[in-house]
């Protein structure tokens, strides 16, 4: 079972024919993947079945079920493939049962009137943050693969009840050959963000679905450093939802996230 980084586990992908990824426990959360390793597997599979280049612009995720370290099998599928516009879908599983399921839209970019993105960038310095190494309570192991900083308070497991988590984060690895799983992960890197209303962990959490639109193509991001705003919109009867937006490191809004999410406490 390799313990390898993105990088090393994404080029073994595309070089095995059965579409087949091998991960290690360090990239575990409790008794599964992390949540983005997993559906940069399902994004990988995707991709190989492009005809030509084009972006992906929309990706849908429902977390089915637990994907454990070792082997995880990908199974993706071309939906509908129009002139300018691609939908697939990709399984991922373990031992023959279904762990992920993936929608993603792939689109050619086309003439058209525009309207800016948001232009609300105000981040906190990584200098005031707080290294991820230096957080205070126990956190998943492969945060090991990252550099970044908390700038905000909502840190998991510190009983504040603020909405709020802002953060820097950047592959340690060189990600260039895979522009759009590089940007995958890094979407998926906050917390459950209701985490941070409660003092003593274990608090058992997981994603159950997950929608990351893009505003720039992920080719063309060449940013090393993320900044993410994520917000808490709502949290009652053990679900919550939270939402995110992530810039590059000069201030361009990239991505869009949601995610539905279940807690016990």
């Amino acid at each position: 079972m390799s313990d390898s980084n993105l990088q090393e586990i994404l080029t073994a992908l595309n070089k095995n024919e059965d579409n087949t990824a091998n991960f290690g426990e360090s990239w575990s959360q409790g008794r599964s993947a992390f949540g983005g390793l997993a559906a940069s597997f399902a994004t990988n599979g995707m991709s190989k079945l492009l005809t030509s280049a084009q972006p992906l612009k929309s990706l849908m995720v429902s977390f089915i079920g637990p994907l454990p370290p070792g082997d995880a099998n990908v199974n993706a599928t071309v939906l509908r493939q129009g002139r300018n516009v691609t939908q697939m879908s990709a399984d991922v599983s373990s031992d023959g049962k279904l762990c992920l399921q993936a929608m993603g839209v792939f689109g050619n970019p086309r003439p058209s009137i525009a309207v800016a993105s948001i232009d609300e960038f105000d981040p906190v310095s990584r200098e005031k943050g707080l290294p991820f190494a230096a957080a205070h309570k126990k956190m998943p192991p492969f945060l090991q693969f990252f550099e970044g900083y908390w700038v905000s308070e909502g840190l998991p497991f510190s009983g504040n009840l603020t909405r709020h988590l802002n953060m820097w984060v950047r592959h340690k690895a060189d990600m260039s050959d895979h522009p759009i799983e590089k940007m995958v992960v890094i979407a998926d890197m906050p917390p459950p963000l209701i985490l941070s209303h409660f003092k003593v962990p274990p608090v058992p959490s997981s994603s159950l679905t997950w929608s990351l639109e893009f505003v720039i193509p992920p080719e063309e991001i060449d940013s090393e450093w993320f900044y993410l705003e994520f917000l808490i919109e709502s949290a009652a009867n053990g679900y919550t939802l939270q939402s995110g937006r992530i810039f590059t490191e000069d201030g361009q809004l990239c991505a869009l996230s949601r995610q539905c999410m279940v807690y016990f406490g």
